[in-house]
């Protein structure tokens, strides 16, 4: 087993600042049209267009046809905050907290509700 160099809390520090300017840079790339989609063809909420930014990504992984170059990990923690960030803005309750898991179904249920 490999050593451990660095602690928890300057590992989780560095990881939520690699998503945060990964979402910024994306953000600001795309005209912030997760939060404010154009709308132009789908008159969906923007909640609802990341929950299908959300599908299409777990269908890609479930169905082995990811694109190379594309960070999953990456970009499905960007997506389920987002997801909250959205929320936050419009000041809809949080889901719950904590939940057990113990299938990528049981993911995909819980970020759908």
């Amino acid at each position: 087993m490999p050593s451990v160099t660095k602690g928890f809390e300057s590992c989780l520090a560095e990881v939520m600042a690699d998503i945060s300017n990964f979402l910024i840079q994306k953000n600001k790339a795309y005209g912030n049209s997760a939060m404010n989609p154009i709308n132009a063809f789908s008159k969906s909420s923007a909640l609802e267009q990341i929950n299908v930014r959300l599908d299409d990504k777990l269908g890609r992984i479930l169905n082995g046809t990811e694109y190379p170059g594309d960070d999953t990990e990456k970009d499905l923690l960007g997506y389920l905050i987002l997801k909250r960030v959205v929320r936050l803005q419009m000041k809809e309750p949080k889901a719950g907290s904590v939940i057990e898991v113990d299938s990528l179904k049981d993911v995909i249920d819980y970020c759908c509700q």
